[in-house]
């Protein structure tokens, strides 16, 4: 096991994976900017160095300076958390070579997986469902709209590389192809200096299912069952939930065995996911990869019992996994919900500035993961979460009515949050059925119903 972990990262993940190495006694260094200077990842890291002023370029990206930390308290390993650097290829290649481990894949993997029109031609290889569309990029426009007439519309326009919903693009015809081809490669080269450009057949009314997967460095890979990530505005997830109630166990043994058919074809060592759209009539097809341990990750420990971070943890240090798959059984139901400072009757406009009361829910079944306390303030520069609810119930319905029995008991004041959005999804017959898919956030928006309050 390591003796000193550094976190290449802030807020609540920060947080998360100090509470992890605190449990298998491995001392911590948190790094933070100028702006985070009074967090809590840095009053319970058992070190701390300040990389720089607020913006994320010149602390939290700043490769050279998280270096430097790391080597200036001999820390003998990173963990990147989620965003910022967690699936930068470089950095993970500049960890080794400085002799420091990387929690995470390989820099190989993560280049490869990183590529989505790679990652496409990677799972066709190892035989796993992917979603119709072009094997590699497109290039012209001419070829471009030749592929899209091909495939058929409605067409999926998305950038090869990054995500969060950048660079991509739905085009209904050949008139929005055109306009929505050049929009998706001019934001993509903006947003992550790559223009390339692949295709896919839009699947309208799919649910976004992702498979978590952990995976040591002797070649074993299991898979801890599915979350469904359905629930999402703009292509950013909202709330997520494990199992998935359109999944049953045929399925689930399925969508799982792919999964780690596609782990095991790039070599993965690590925790990770796999994310799959499943259609209206049971077909699942392989989307991306995300290599690295992700924000609604408590929903799947919350179902196994299984510590995700230390496991990761364990694997990078060359542990071999204490369990199979057939030990892997998927208890109750879990729901996380994403509390960010945005205002949801102002189209989810962030909402920064100094949280005035803060006051977390508890009780049976309910988890907060927050960095967030009374006097905090919620920095423009960095992304808007102030707190992660998670519940776990015997089955569904409890742990929908735990979710809402603890929200309600969730008091911040100084910031707008996402509290109201969520209770209200809460209460919808579509949610409670459990019949929603990833256009269901958008619908419910632009109903009359919607309309009107917004408008009062």
């Amino acid at each position: 096991m390591f003796e000193k972990i550094l976190i290449a990262n802030r807020g609540e993940i920060a947080l998360r994976i100090i509470r992890a190495c605190k449990e298998l006694g491995v001392a911590t260094v948190a790094v933070y900017s100028e702006a985070d200077r009074d967090s809590l990842h840095v009053r319970f890291a058992d070190e701390d160095v300040c990389i720089g002023p607020p913006p994320g370029t010149e602390s939290y990206l700043n490769i050279p300076r998280i270096i430097a930390a790391a080597e200036v308290t001999n820390a003998d390993a990173i963990h990147p958390g989620y965003g910022f650097l967690a699936e930068n290829a470089r950095f993970a290649e500049i960890c080794e070579s400085c002799d420091i481990r990387f929690i995470g894949p390989s820099a190989d993997v993560i280049r490869r997986m990183g590529n989505k029109a790679a990652a496409r031609r990677t799972m066709i290889e190892a035989g796993v469902p992917v979603i119709p569309g072009t094997e590699g990029l497109v290039e012209s426009d001419t070829d471009a709209l030749r592929a899209a007439r091909e495939i058929g519309y409605p067409v999926m326009i998305k950038a090869a590389s990054g995500g969060g919903g950048k660079g991509m693009r739905i085009a209904w015809d050949d008139a929005s192809f055109a306009d929505g081809f050049q929009a998706a490669r001019t934001e993509a080269e903006a947003a992550f200096g790559d223009p390339g450009i692949y295709l896919e057949k839009m699947i309208e009314a799919g649910r976004h299912i992702e498979v978590q997967l952990i995976a040591d460095r002797h070649g074993h890979v299991v898979h801890l069952g599915e979350r469904d990530c359905s629930m999402q505005r703009r292509h950013q997830k909202l709330i997520e939930e494990s199992p998935s109630p359109a999944i049953d166990d045929t399925l689930r043994d399925a969508i799982g065995r792919a999964a780690i058919l596609g782990a095991k074809r790039v070599g993965y060592q690590s925790a990770g996911t796999i994310e799959f759209l499943l259609d209206e009539d049971g077909n699942f097809y392989f989307m991306e990869m995300n290599t690295r341990i992700q924000v609604e990750h408590p929903v799947s420990e919350a179902v196994t019992g299984i510590d995700l971070v230390k496991a990761q943890i364990a694997s990078a240090a060359g542990e071999h996994l204490p369990f199979t798959q057939d030990d892997i059984h998927l208890t109750g139901h879990a729901i996380e919900c994403r509390i960010n400072a945005e205002d949801p009757d102002r189209g989810f406009l962030p909402s920064p500035g100094v949280v005035q009361s803060f006051h977390v829910p508890g009780g049976p079944g309910v988890r907060v993961d927050t960095h967030s306390y009374q006097g905090y303030v919620v920095s423009p520069h960095y992304d808007s979460l102030v707190a992660k609810v998670i519940c776990h119930g015997a089955d569904r319905p409890e742990a929908i009515a735990r979710m809402k029995r603890a929200l309600s008991e969730f008091v911040v004041e100084g910031v707008a949050t996402t509290i109201p959005f969520h209770l209200e999804v809460l209460d919808h017959p579509r949610f409670v059925e459990g019949n929603v898919n990833v256009r269901f956030v958008d619908e419910m928006q632009s109903s009359p119903e919607a309309r009107e309050s917004q408008a009062s």
